[in-house]
């Protein structure tokens, strides 16, 4: 006996970029396409249907049809149910993401030229030099004279949170969201995490972490009780002071709860270890997220099928998990990834380095901080003028973000914006691209830089690069 998990082929939002649910919209031409391939890949294998299972919605019905065509198959029952259909995503259905942008509340976040607005103008040459400045209107930041391929790019998978985020960078885009508990965490998953660790838990709802551990780490000191939060992502976050629990405990603790989260649908369990004392607590560079392995192909599994070398920088393996890394190391922040970087760079080990930096995020995004902001971009500034420095003239520089994170927003979640485009090689001319409508892009760019078939949504960039 075999089971068979077909999805249907591109539909017409699927190719306007829209949220469907149970809106009965048609394939295009490319799906029927698609459903097509997906008949003839069965009847080469010698694969016959017996019973399937189908929703009411015609994109699926179609696709079944055009692939029971390719089977040559009279005789297959067929059972319609409702409960099939793709999840019904109320007001959002039929939006488009610049309309989601506004649903979300982000329409008016622009991380970088808001943070600019508040410090007035920038002090960034290495970032005007690059091109930031042809991006978005950013004080200071003028870039007349630039030397990368620039444009923006905006999000196709759903959602803000890092991991969606991080996997459309490398080519991977979530047609679904991961689950998030505004008014906190159902009972019966905290009870079933607190039963299986032996830890019970304070909070339990929407909070900053700072601030969460603020109010209650004197309380969880004399209760032993750990800190339960969550924020607009989909992420399971316990803090645990480090004289309450070691770090590996924690580990431990997350480790447990990542496998209970799983039947609820969460991105991420996060462990947030911390010290001081009340008052004056402080979180740790000992943070590590417990995700799940991506669903799908990605640009890190693609490199290493075939037999590129590949570095994970900072969170990337707890993104991704280290299954398709040849190495991965974790870092006390923008300081020490950057210096990482640069110092595995000249060592020539890796054919792709991906780094991740959190600081701009983590320190002063989600604490509302724009000055901080600001003296986070100053040092990031510093140390791309070093890297730039010994890139050789046929390697390629990209930067980007996985969401914004506007500290002036007035929330202290991710923003869902667009994120900057920078792609530089020593012998370049400066060059605007404009809108792209995916991160995968990016992927589909590496991709072609490595001379593998692109297998990613949206067109290479490459071929938009200028030389001198």
């Amino acid at each position: 006996m075999k089971l068979i998990l077909l999805r249907h082929g591109e539909s017409q939002w699927n190719l306007e970029n829209r949220f469907t649910g149970w809106t009965d919209v048609s394939l295009t031409k490319n799906g029927e396409h698609e459903a097509k391939k997906a008949g003839i890949l069965l009847n080469n294998n010698n694969i016959q249907i017996d019973l399937a299972y189908i929703s009411y919605l015609q994109r699926a019905v179609k696709t079944y049809k055009i692939c029971q065509k390719q089977l040559k198959m009279t005789n297959s029952r067929v059972s319609y149910d409702w409960r099939l259909n793709e999840r019904h995503y109320g007001s959002l259905q039929g939006l488009n993401k610049s309309e989601t942008a506004k649903k979300y509340g982000d329409e008016e976040s622009n991380t970088f030229g808001n943070v600019s607005k508040v410090n007035g103008e920038l002090n960034l040459p290495t970032f005007n030099r690059l091109g930031f400045g042809k991006i978005t209107t950013i004080n200071g930041l003028d870039s007349e004279k630039y030397v990368s391929t620039v444009g923006k790019l905006a999000e196709k998978s759903t959602g803000n949170d890092s991991t969606t985020g991080h996997w459309e960078i490398a080519g991977l885009i979530s047609e679904s969201d991961f689950n998030i508990f505004p008014n906190g965490f159902p009972e019966e998953l905290v009870n079933r995490v607190s039963n299986e660790t032996g830890f019970e838990f304070l909070g339990n709802f929407h909070a900053s972490g700072t601030e969460i551990i603020n109010n209650l780490g004197e309380e969880h000191l004399a209760t032993k009780k750990l800190i339960l939060y969550t924020s607009g992502d989909s992420v399971f976050q316990i803090a645990a002071h480090e004289d309450v629990l070691s770090v590996e405990k924690l580990y431990d603790v997350c480790k447990t709860a990542r496998k209970i989260c799983n039947d609820y649908n969460i991105g991420r369990v996060i462990a947030r270890p911390f010290r001081g004392k009340p008052n004056k607590f402080e979180r740790t560079y000992d943070r590590k997220d417990f995700g799940i392995t991506p669903p799908g192909e990605t640009l890190l599994s693609y490199l290493h099928k075939n037999n590129f070398k590949t570095l994970g920088i900072g969170k990337i393996s707890d993104l991704f998990g280290d299954e398709y890394l040849d190495s991965s190391i974790h870092t006390e922040g923008d300081t020490d990834g950057l210096n990482t970087l640069i110092k595995s760079y000249k060592k020539g080990l890796f054919d792709f380095y991906f780094i991740n930096l959190v600081d701009l995020d983590m320190l002063y995004g989600h604490r509302e901080d724009p000055v901080g902001y600001y003296e986070g971009l100053k040092i990031i500034d510093k140390y791309l003028d070093k890297l730039i420095e010994i890139l050789d003239d046929e390697d390629l520089l990209i930067l980007t973000g996985d969401h914004g994170t506007d500290p002036t927003d007035g929330k202290t979640d991710h923003s869902r914006e667009y994120v900057p485009l920078v792609a530089y090689k020593s012998n370049l001319k400066g060059n605007n691209i404009g809108e792209k409508d995916s991160f995968s892009v990016i992927a589909s760019s590496i991709s072609e830089f490595f001379n593998l078939k692109n297998i990613f949504y949206g067109d290479s960039f490459l071929k938009d690069i200028i030389k001198k």
